[in-house]
């Protein structure tokens, strides 16, 4: 799946038309798919998420999480970022936060120890856990009750 563009995916709440038009835009750092399955829908990123663009990541972490629903879960596969500055793990720990109060899993999908790592000093691995394939992530279950 390319990820040169991002396209909203089929849902009572899809992306908005000026976030795709962002992450559409050539200069964009930053590149997105998204993609529903079921109460699932799953976070394709690429290139890279840095403070010019942490405000484009959590629109779309946050408009994403928004067309979840319970159990979930909201997967974000970042194996396509050639970069990951902290303010996107920060990003990613505020919404699971958000979405556990909903009753859903938000799962990390990376293959790069760096990213475990850097979650694991953060001390977000308790609230990002991180799977190393899409296919793990799905497979793993469901969120259960809201926990907040």
């Amino acid at each position: 799946m390319g990820l040169i563009t991002t396209e909203p995916r089929s849902s009572p709440h899809p992306l908005s038309p000026r976030l795709v038009h962002e992450l559409g835009d050539p200069h964009s750092t930053l590149r997105a798919t998204t993609d529903g399955s079921g109460a699932a829908l799953l976070i394709h990123a690429g290139g890279e998420i840095d403070g010019r663009n942490e405000h484009l990541w959590r629109q779309l972490v946050t408009e994403a999480a928004a067309g979840v629903t319970a159990p979930g879960p909201l997967i974000v596969d970042v194996t396509g970022l050639d970069f990951m500055g902290c303010c996107a793990f920060a990003a990613l720990a505020d919404e699971a936060q958000r979405c556990r109060c909903r009753g859903i899993d938000l799962r990390l999908v990376s293959h790069q120890p760096i990213v475990a790592r850097i979650a694991e000093a953060g001390g977000l691995s308790r609230v990002l856990p991180i799977y190393p394939t899409v296919d793990t992530a799905l497979g793993k279950g469901t969120a259960g009750p809201a926990r907040c």
